[in-house]
């Protein structure tokens, strides 16, 4: 979980492209190239970290939360990118190779 502090600041405060030595470079102390690579080797449990994230702040929330989620789909290039498929883009009226999150 530190880990991931640590990557999602460095992702928030970087601007342009988002590299495994960008990553390096814009994150603190704990956050070297090897750390990132490491983070990015391991496999997540996204549906339960997700979950983990929820609890804590409702454990803390007084009153009434809504929780609203939308999709994003993103255009990408190569053939190895996990999760890659094709969808149409209704803002280009094409099909493009893309991830959706």
């Amino acid at each position: 979980m530190n880990q991931l502090a640590i990557i999602v600041e460095a992702v928030l405060a970087m601007t342009g492209r988002v590299t495994m030595l960008g990553l390096s470079r814009w994150a603190e102390k704990g956050g070297s190239y090897r750390t990132v690579q490491r983070f990015f080797g391991e496999k997540i449990e996204w549906p339960t970290l997700r979950w983990q994230l929820i609890k804590q702040n409702v454990a803390r929330a007084k009153g009434v939360w809504l929780m609203t989620g939308d999709e994003v789909v993103v255009t990408k290039s190569g053939k190895e990118t996990h999760g890659l498929g094709i969808f149409f883009l209704r803002f280009t009226r094409r099909r493009s190779p893309a991830c959706a999150f």
